[in-house]
């Protein structure tokens, strides 16, 4: 029997990034896999290979366990100004990149920073600058940014 392959692989990987990157409980889950494995002897690069990391990723990871155990693995506060959208508004938004500006009310057939900027503002009272709404386009562009037209079954 041969080796089980997934259709759309590079697909389905980005879709479970997203999935871990979520919220805090799936980084926590993921860090702890990661640890399993390291405990059950695999080496931290290889670990960090099969879970799409850097290999100074695991390492940093098994270090904050040794020193501060199961805690350790959950995330740190970081420096910086907090994100402008909670995880369920980002969760919202990537929902409405899937459909149309004219869905929401814009004249245009697609989306760029500027409508996008404007989006942000009504929808969910967040104001961000052009270039940022670029920025986050871009980081969402595997995410389609015009409807995607999807095939429907007739159950034939």
């Amino acid at each position: 029997m041969g080796k089980k392959q997934i259709e759309g692989a590079k697909a389905v990987q980005t879709a479970i990034r997203r999935e871990i990157e979520r919220d805090e409980a799936s980084r926590y889950d993921h860090r702890l896999h990661a640890l399993l494995l390291v405990a059950a002897g695999r080496s931290g690069s290889e670990v960090a290979q099969w879970f799409g990391e850097d290999a100074s990723t695991v390492q940093r990871w098994v270090r904050r366990f040794r020193a501060h155990g199961l805690d350790g693995l959950h995330d740190v506060e970081r420096p910086g100004r907090p994100r402008s959208l909670d995880p369920s508004q980002r969760r919202r938004v990537e929902a409405d990149l899937r459909k149309t500006p004219r869905y929401f009310g814009f004249t245009v057939r697609a989306w760029n920073g500027r409508i996008f900027a404007e989006h942000l503002r009504r929808f969910y009272g967040v104001d961000l600058g052009l270039r940022q709404c670029q920025r986050l386009l871009r980081q969402m562009e595997d995410r389609p940014h015009r409807a995607r037209k999807v095939p429907v079954s007739t159950g034939s």
